[in-house]
């Protein structure tokens, strides 16, 4: 499987079936990150952590302690995109990164990335 990423007008194709999308919260400034899967049925969430809590980022009910990151299995049904929108607001961009590296989407206020697996 590969991941599309739509951003710009343009698409980007990576031959990834694993890769985690990472944010700092605008309001209470703490990283907050998913690992998501590309499979047959769309993207699957697998597993969210996040540093701390509040302002709407409360970790989930089954969520454990783990190396200073409250991490969680989100109960989510695959999704056949995911769109990232960027308010401005935030501190940093989204960041996706996989087994080759990593990338920067969605920097500037207005920018929309739309995340798929690939046709």
């Amino acid at each position: 499987m590969s991941l599309c990423i739509l951003a710009g007008g343009k698409v980007t194709a990576l031959a990834v079936s694993l890769f985690s999308l990472s944010w700092t919260h605008s309001v209470q400034k703490t990283e907050w990150r998913e690992t998501w899967a590309v499979t047959d049925r769309g993207l699957e969430i697998r597993e969210a952590a996040i540093k701390g809590s509040g302002a709407g980022m409360e970790p989930g009910p089954d969520a454990v302690l783990r190396g200073g990151w409250w991490v969680w299995h989100p109960a989510l049904a695959p999704q056949k995109r995911v769109s990232l929108a960027a308010s401005g607001m935030t501190p940093s961009a989204w960041r996706l990164c996989h087994e080759g590296g990593c990338m920067e989407l969605g920097a500037k206020a207005g920018d929309e990335v739309v995340l798929s697996g690939c046709p």
